[in-house]
């Protein structure tokens, strides 16, 4: 009689759980559809992705990795033929994210944990080239240090891909700072560069970001332009130069996920484990570091860490 009474609640607590979630593991995956997760070329965000993509296929979900631009990504997102992206800068794709859920076709899926800060970065060494870093106006005093064949006698600042955004040619002329944007190709074309210079000790001022293994590794430090605010970005009137906006530094901030609307009612349970998804800078940093400064492979270094953080990605599913 004790165990039939056992086995009821047990079976009550399970229909009020079901009641309040809307979902169990046991109707996972409620549609066979792959969940399309962008990937894009830094090594955080296909991090993120692959975990997220690993933790899903977990619960049974077929998981399908796609291509695609950083900001053009939001259309895809926005039909329904893209699902989730998994690493939404403040810093760059703010207000792109901003207009995307202003559509109502795709929905804030909440911070991932990390913290945002890219902006001009250089080595500790090259104080000793261009005193008075890291004031922004010491540069143009040591511009032609800075200068490659290509640039001289301007400054070359090294900037990431031309689709990352971040208003860096906009900047150079507000401040009339005497260098040019040579954007590099990819994440790894721009990380190479700045490795070489640092082992060379050459002059180099570079878009650089965190998380990601450079300022983790290498001794440096951001340059201090003046402080970013909003009316920066809008309003020409605001700061040293009246007639120019982005006078100022980049924001820094939030990393966040943004969803396909769609995805809550098609994919009920993926969508509470996406929400759950939280990472620290120092855990991504030091999985950056496994796949860009020992050349592992990606999808090694997320099974690594799903098999050492089983209780972390579990917690996401409950």
């Amino acid at each position: 009689m004790k165990a039939r009474k056992v086995l009821l609640c047990v079976a009550l607590i399970g229909f009020i759980l079901v009641g309040m979630t809307g979902w169990t593991m046991a109707d996972v995956p409620e549609s066979t559809d792959p969940i399309k997760i962008t990937t894009h070329d830094w090594t955080s965000q296909k991090i993120s992705s692959h975990i997220m993509g690993r933790v899903l296929e977990e619960m049974g979900y077929d998981v399908k990795y796609v291509i695609a631009d950083y900001l053009a990504q939001f259309s895809g997102l926005e039909s329904g033929d893209l699902h989730l992206a998994m690493e939404i800068w403040e810093t760059t794709a703010r207000d792109a994210m901003r207009k995307s859920l202003a559509t109502g076709k795709t929905e804030d899926m909440g911070e991932t944990g990390m913290h945002a800060k890219e902006d001009w970065w250089y080595p500790s060494y090259v104080k000793e080239i261009c005193p008075g870093l890291p004031d922004w106006k010491a540069l143009n005093a040591c511009a032609e240090k800075f200068a490659t064949p290509e640039t001289a006698p301007k400054g070359r600042y090294l900037g990431g891909a031309a689709t990352w955004g971040g208003h860096d040619e906009e900047r150079i002329e507000a401040l009339g700072l005497d260098f040019e944007v040579i954007h590099a190709g990819t994440a790894a074309a721009l990380s190479a560069e700045i490795k070489a210079a640092y082992e060379r000790k050459e002059p180099i001022v570079a878009w650089v970001w965190s998380p990601n293994w450079v300022p983790y590794k290498y001794k440096g430090e951001w340059v201090d332009f003046p402080p970013y605010t909003d009316e920066c970005y809008t309003d020409p009137q605001w700061g040293i130069n009246p007639d120019k906006k982005y006078d100022c530094g980049k924001p820094e901030g939030w990393i966040k996920k943004i969803a396909w609307a769609g995805l809550k009612k098609k994919w009920p349970g993926a969508h509470r484990a996406i929400r759950q998804f939280h990472i620290t800078n120092d855990t991504m940093g030091a999985l950056i570091s496994e796949v860009d400064l020992k050349n592992r492979k990606i999808e090694d270094v997320v099974n690594e860490w799903m098999k050492a953080n089983t209780a972390t990605w579990k917690a996401w599913i409950q």
